[in-house]
């Protein structure tokens, strides 16, 4: 009786603990943004023992984040800081023997490419090249390495000295003069948040003991993708003997950069200096992968060209005979990043499926593809050489990212990293829960809704209600340190996160059908959505708000035109007149497929905001900066100044050093000041009835 009695009072001594830890929960605040490590990156050693990963720190107070290699057992344990540099050092590699560490630093003033023993110690900088240098390949067989480096392409046939040497000096005088004029005679002139400056990024190769690199891909043309959409790491291998290496090459005439998605994959010779191509595909091929037996290399390939968002599939060719074959061609995904098993017979790789992101795997017989590990946004993957264990990265909605092991078949999946358990053991944060709701025509559409802490459901809360950029794009099961669903939700707020039609991970066709069309099908989704927002007993229609970027941003502005549900938009970065996006934008291939060329397709003017401004009232949050060469400045300052002008109460952030995304620390953090601020103002989330 005693025996049981006492097991009782423990029994409810626990519950009451446990409710006591639940209790002490807190809301997330802005500054745990801030406080959340960044993980990435993790690289398994060859003999499988150990994982390297890095791990960033946000240095607010800089304006700026640090970056340190760590190493773990991969059976568990404690991790150890193998670097600790003040600046970044990032992108570990392991040698081919497990021995050295090769990772790329600016830990000097410049990125250059460093090597340390696996041991621990110093680090040597291998290189010193003018141009800078990174993504480091270590060959098979250890002797040498790979880099990427831009260079100026007039000069990189001459010797190293005499090539360096003129790189430098070209520069040098270009940073110094005090003319800072710049003269085009062709596109691409300028990409993202940079200016090309007719450089060309080229594939180096280094003894690993040291001396000069040789450039082995020289003349005017990149022989690595310069844009996002084409690469998935790093997007070049040798080959087993360390003989070729093979890398993506950029189209060519260089101009038609601007135009054309028209990657292909070429082979070069180490020794002769030879380059074969061996695609010849008119969409984009790249990320070639050779199999460890030699025979094969895998590679990703689109079908249609122009197309940046058309469905990538894992590709094989055979080094004998040159043919190719689709190993996933029944498969309804995107392939990203993919790794060979060490026996030549499988590739595992990363894929979206309903707005998460499972590990996949597929054999070389092709069309066999299986789902190995489920939960959250997974990638990063690894694979052991004696294909028992897989090494990934994942992250959730509620978590960021950690680096995860199971065994080959997914299923022993468990956390080998706990790099911010106690900071996210103190804060409440709640789980997206999925909905799908009836879309244009009854296409089913799927929507994440997140609640804020202490959501009781009795109540009514205001809503905000997100549209993703891209617009080929998906909200994710995942964390994000920019648009961050749980910060937001501790404003008081319930989010909506819609994958409307556009949306990757839910099949091609469904992607396809925002193309030519983009507030169509896709603005019937998303009001359907809204609707079924609406109809929830806890959302207050009464205090409704909308925010988006990119193609996010440019639904902001349409809504301004075409519905008076919100009482707040808020537009990040976003489209506002299709003419003068066209020709003001870098990468006009995409305006192209989207929308065709003005002049030939005049009846995309339907879609563009700025032609319905006569309806414009709702009060407008609208942020933009200086370095956004995708969607340029003008798009917002238009939109500020007919707001204005048409006295729609409207507030313009203007950041002069960021791009198409805010990611200096301060900066985050006015944004995201600013942008709460501005919903408080209007959504009165403190005045939940």
């Amino acid at each position: 009786m005693t025996s049981r009695t006492t097991r009782f009072a423990f029994l409810i001594l626990f519950l009451f603990t446990l409710g006591l830890a639940a209790q002490t929960k807190r809301p997330m605040e802005l500054e745990d943004m801030f406080r959340s490590k960044r993980l990435s990156d993790p690289q398994l050693s060859p003999d499988g023992k150990s994982v390297a990963f890095v791990v960033a720190d946000v240095l607010k107070a800089e304006n700026r984040t640090n970056s340190d290699i760590w190493i773990i057992p991969s059976s568990g344990g404690e991790p150890r800081k193998f670097t600790s540099s003040p600046r970044h050092d990032r992108h570990p590699v392991w040698s081919p023997d497990g021995k050295t560490i090769a990772f790329e630093s600016n830990r000097n003033g410049s990125f250059q490419i460093y090597l340390q023993s696996a041991a621990g110690g110093e680090a040597k900088q291998l290189t010193s090249i003018s141009s800078e240098a990174s993504s480091a390949v270590w060959s098979p067989d250890g002797s040498t390495l790979a880099f990427v480096s831009a260079v100026f392409p007039e000069f990189s046939d001459k010797p190293y000295s005499q090539s360096d040497a003129l790189n430098k000096q070209k520069q040098d005088g270009r940073d110094t003069s005090k003319v800072k004029a710049r003269i085009f005679t062709q596109l691409l002139y300028r990409h993202w948040d940079s200016w090309v400056d007719d450089k060309r990024q080229h594939i180096f190769v280094i003894d690993a003991a040291g001396g000069d690199p040789r450039d082995v891909t020289p003349g005017d043309r990149d022989a690595v993708p310069t844009a996002s959409t084409f690469s998935t790491g790093d997007d070049f291998a040798f080959s087993p003997d360390a003989k070729e290496i093979a890398y993506t090459a950029t189209p060519f005439p260089t101009r038609e950069g601007a135009w054309s998605t028209n990657h292909d994959i070429y082979t070069v010779n180490l020794t002769t200096g030879e380059r074969k191509q061996i695609t010849a595909n008119l969409a984009a091929d790249v990320y070639p992968r050779y199999s460890p037996d030699g025979k094969y290399i895998a590679y990703r390939a689109q079908s249609r060209a122009g197309f940046e968002a058309d469905r990538w599939q894992l590709m094989l060719y055979d080094r004998t005979t040159g043919a190719t074959r689709s190993l996933t061609d029944n498969f309804d995904s995107n392939v990203e990043a993919m790794v060979w098993s060490a026996n030549s017979k499988t590739l595992y790789f990363d894929a979206e499926e309903k707005a998460t992101k499972p590990l996949w795997s597929v054999t070389l017989k092709g069309g066999d593809v299986r789902k190995l590990v489920e939960g959250g946004v997974n990638g990063d993957v690894n694979i052991s050489t004696d294909g028992s264990m897989l090494v990934f990265s994942r992250s959730y909605s509620t978590r960021s990212a950690e680096v995860y092991t199971s065994s080959a078949d997914g299923k022993t999946a468990r956390r080998l990293t706990k790099t911010n358990d106690k900071l996210f053991s103190g804060l409440a944060l709640n789980e997206p829960e999925s909905v799908t709701v009836p879309g244009a025509g009854g296409t089913p559409v799927q929507m994440w809704i997140i609640k804020p802490p202490a959501f009781d459901a009795t109540k009514k809360y205001p809503l905000v209600f997100w549209v993703h950029g891209g617009p080929q794009g998906a909200w994710m099961n995942s964390w994000s340190t920019r648009w961050n669903p749980q910060i937001w939700a501790a404003q008081g707020y319930v989010l909506a996160l819609p994958n409307p039609r556009g949306s990757t991970g839910f099949g091609q066709k469904f992607t396809d059908e925002i193309s030519r069309d983009w507030a169509g099908k896709v603005y019937v989704d998303l009001m359907n959505c809204l609707g079924y927002l609406e109809a929830l007993p806890y959302i207050d229609t009464t205090r409704m708000a909308a925010a988006g970027a990119s193609y996010g941003g440019y639904m902001m502005n349409w809504f301004q035109g075409h519905t008076d549900k919100f009482k707040t938009l808020i537009t990040h970065d976003g489209v506002y007149n299709f003419a003068s996006m066209y020709g003001s934008t870098e990468e006009v291939w995409f305006d192209e497929w989207e929308h065709g060329k003005p002049w030939e397709s005049p009846d995309q003017e339907e879609y563009s905001p700025h032609k319905y401004a006569q309806n414009f009232k709702t009060p407008n949050l609208i942020i933009h900066s200086e370095l956004d060469y995708r969607i340029p400045l003008a798009e917002a300052q238009q939109l500020f100044t007919t707001l204005q002008r048409r006295g729609v109460p409207s507030k313009f952030l203007y950041f002069p050093d960021e791009g198409h995304w805010v990611l200096k620390p301060q900066n985050s953090e006015l944004w995201h000041k600013t942008v709460f601020s501005w919903l408080k103002e209007y959504l009165h989330p403190d005045q939940v009835p």
